[in-house]
């Protein structure tokens, strides 16, 4: 089964995510920051398939997460989710394109379940570079 890299600076929602993902048999990399996010996809050898991250996080946004991780792993799916409509990050200043892949929580089990599964089959769109 494929291999999540799940960040969320909430760690209520960082563990009941893990958990949720994890019975559905997929391996979960959890952290609540950014950065040690980025340590980690660099130091591990084995695949990573999605990276699932909240989109509003201090110190550095899931659209610029995305962007510095997928410098050295170009081919990693991206998930975003966020507890604000996606107008409502525009207005932290993170723009995200049209159609680009997107769950607000709280989620109901089977969408967050529907969602990581149809990123990772290619049947919803993906997040891509695109700048904040």
């Amino acid at each position: 089964m494929e291999t999540i890299l799940i960040v969320d600076d909430e760690p209520e929602v960082l563990g009941v995510t893990s958990s949720i993902l994890r019975a559905e048999g997929y391996t979960i990399i959890a952290t609540g920051d950014p950065r040690e996010a980025l340590r980690i996809a660099r130091s591990r050898q084995e695949p990573l398939d999605l990276l699932l991250t909240d989109v509003v996080m201090p110190g550095m946004n899931g659209r610029e997460l995305a962007g510095r991780l997928r410098v050295f792993r170009p081919g990693i799916k991206v998930l975003f989710m966020s507890a604000y409509s996606a107008e409502t990050v525009e207005n932290y200043g993170i723009r995200l394109a049209p159609g680009e892949s997107f769950v607000v929580k709280p989620f109901a089990v089977a969408d967050l379940v529907s969602k990581v599964r149809g990123v990772l089959n290619g049947q919803l769109p993906v997040a891509g570079p695109r700048g904040p």
